[in-house]
């Protein structure tokens, strides 16, 4: 039997003028090619899960033309299996239509088909809802019995509690490494924030964590594989836990290796655990502190935790940073409460901040969202369907105090100030002092 894993995750702006502007911008086309460049982390996993009978072929497509859907026909695939995130699932669907339309079998999986299984469903000969691994031996199992079911749930009652300790080491075996500049490693899975724009804090799975004697193993893996790597923890919210994150810190110091992961600002008030991420040359931390004024943060989670720790964020930045980690701050435009100021305010903030890199992105109301609910229900979305323009770069609604034209204007202005050749030159001489007062001290 012959297997395809089938990757489509690599985003592309869809704005033409902004992708154009993108162009004489060296930090976001950077931050680019660092999406474009990582592996879906998923589908090496389920690799790894399928049995030594399935010759198994995975691939990242950063674009599928007429070449590459000849090869996928001619290569007889008895299954393809395919990922993508929303800004890609428009694509997918066409691909999956045309393996079917000459007799493959396809199947559907990921964010987006968990958020919208009725959608997808007309696209595939079944879908897995939710995480792949407590479904997919069953998957294969029907398919080569010839009773193919149509949804495979792993958030039905019995399978909802799977353990991370039964995750196997993804097939990093099937990469072409030379095609990466980093390698996913996974340690966590969900975030206990309930953002309302998050896409990933819970729809797939609640708040879990990785045994790190599995942690270890895969590192181990990578290692064997790829001398002195760097690795992305494939994580939404890495040190929720203090205590096991400085476990995780030191065991990443006991390897060659630098790193980098996301998590929140809490991060700052456990000087152990910095002490630790230090020694274990993690190279820079991504903090989504959201907002550069306070009252866009009101509301965002439940609890108005981010809210509550603006007025810490400048200190704890620097409190980080002393340690020589590197803080990659991002922020969000089109809140509720931002009016055409914002921009000048969002300016003024980020030139005032020791932060050592910044992203900016845009109010995006990923399906399945919180944040897509309450749009959708107040009539804001400008097109019912725009999975093309979930790319954190495009404008997809009405913004409450200000013309969607206006927003595009504005967070294109701000762009082209925030990465000019001064201003990036001002974050990294910022974060150099760090390191030196650092090695001074």
């Amino acid at each position: 039997m012959k297997l395809l894993l089938a990757a489509l995750s690599g985003v592309r702006v869809y704005n033409q003028a902004l992708l154009e502007l993108g162009l004489t911008l060296p930090g976001f086309v950077e931050r680019s090619q660092v999406i474009a460049s990582l592996p879906s982390l998923g589908l090496l996993t389920l690799a790894a899960l399928t049995p030594p009978n399935w010759e198994v072929v995975y691939r990242d497509f950063d674009a599928v033309g007429e070449s590459e859907l000849l090869w996928i026909e001619q290569q007889g695939f008895d299954l393809v299996a395919i990922s993508a995130l929303t800004a890609r699932i428009l694509e997918a669907y066409r691909i999956a239509d045309l393996i079917r339309g000459y007799g493959g079998t396809v199947v559907l999986g990921g964010l987006h088909v968990t958020a919208l299984p009725w959608e997808a469903q007309a696209h595939a000969d079944a879908l897995v809802v939710g995480e792949g691994e407590p479904v997919w031996a069953e998957l294969l199992q029907d398919y080569q019995a010839g009773r193919l079911q149509p949804v495979y749930n792993s958030q039905s009652r019995s399978r909802r509690d799977y353990h991370l300790s039964e995750s196997p080491l993804p097939a990093y075996e099937l990469l072409r490494l030379e095609n990466y500049n980093r390698l996913t490693l996974q340690t966590t899975r969900g975030c206990p924030l309930d953002c309302e724009f998050c896409a990933a804090s819970r729809m797939l799975s609640f708040y879990k964590k990785k045994p790190l004697e599995r942690i270890r193993a895969e590192v181990e893996r990578i290692l064997e594989l790829w001398p002195r790597p760097f690795l992305e923890l494939a994580d939404d919210n890495t040190f929720v836990s203090k205590p096991w994150g400085r476990s995780l810190a030191e065991l990443l110091a006991e390897y060659p290796l630098k790193w980098f992961s996301e998590c929140d600002i809490s991060v700052a008030d456990d000087e152990e655990l910095l002490e630790i991420l230090a020694r274990s040359n993690c190279a820079q931390l991504l903090i989504g502190l959201e907002a550069a004024e306070p009252e866009a943060l009101q509301h965002l989670d439940s609890r108005n935790w981010k809210y509550d720790q603006f007025e810490a964020y400048q200190r704890k930045i620097d409190k980080i940073q002393s340690y020589g980690i590197s803080v990659n701050g991002c922020f969000i435009l089109g809140l509720d409460s931002h009016t055409p100021s914002s921009f000048e305010v969002m300016r003024e903030y980020l030139a005032s901040s020791s932060l050592a890199e910044v992203q900016i992105t845009l109010l995006t109301p990923f399906p399945g969202t919180a944040l897509e609910r309450r749009l959708r229900r107040e009539d804001r979305l400008l097109k019912s369907v725009y999975w093309e323009q979930c790319t954190l770069f495009d404008v997809t609604f009405r913004p409450k105090n200000m013309g969607p034209e206006e927003l595009e204007a504005g967070f294109m202005d701000l762009m082209t100030s925030t990465y000019t050749e001064s201003a990036r030159a001002r974050r990294a001489g910022i974060f150099r002092q760090c390191r030196r007062d650092r090695r001074s001290a």
